[in-house]
């Protein structure tokens, strides 16, 4: 089974960007977000197909910060699939991953895969309460993780835990901070804009 997705189409061999929205969003919350910082991107955004209290997500929690793995195991599993399917049906010259919140969290449990899907993945405030193990395939890949200093839901423990991984798998790693909390603020839309140019 697939997912509900919101696509917008662009030339043949343009970068292909997968847009995965934060809990209580849906496939349209990141999609005006993607255009303006890459206009020329054919973009895929999924819908969450979990629902807590009427609220969309990737995955199930039992509580804030605390994951229920065998559903992150499921949902990671579900979205390599419909990533991989949707990169050989495209064949775009470069793929893109952008998540916000408990997108950004199902995007990392992708990148901790054997194969690398992504050549750059921008996490806006993730959150991953576990230690991933080893992906050689990380290697080159190149990351831009945007955080907030006083983000009540992930600490700032976890989210410099997360850029020390990728780092020590060989990836192109960059941690953006702003003094807020877990709301998205310009300056990081303005780092992912910056990291998208090279």
């Amino acid at each position: 089974m697939s997912y509900h997705f919101l696509e917008q189409p662009a030339p043949a061999g343009a970068p292909l960007v997968f847009a995965f929205h934060g809990t209580g969003g849906n496939e349209a919350q990141l999609v005006p977000l993607v255009k303006d910082l890459l206009p020329q991107a054919h973009i895929i955004s999924p819908r969450g197909d979990v629902s807590e209290n009427g609220a969309l997500r990737f995955f199930k929690r039992k509580a804030e910060g605390v994951y229920d793995m065998d559903d992150l195991a499921r949902a990671t599993e579900k979205m390599r699939m419909f990533v991989t399917s949707h990169i050989e049906r495209l064949k775009p010259s470069r793929v893109i991953g952008l998540g916000y919140s408990n997108g950004a969290n199902v995007l990392a449990s992708v990148m901790f895969g054997h194969e690398q899907r992504f050549a750059q993945a921008i996490l806006m405030h993730p959150l991953i309460p576990f230690q991933p193990a080893d992906t050689p395939a990380l290697k080159d890949a190149r990351v831009l993780i945007t955080a907030g200093k006083r983000d009540p839901i992930c600490s700032q423990h976890l989210t410099q835990a997360l850029a020390d991984y990728f780092k020590r798998q060989s990836a192109v790693t960059l941690l953006n901070w702003h003094d807020g909390g877990h709301e998205m603020r310009q300056t990081e839309i303005d780092a992912a804009r910056d990291f998208l140019k090279d």
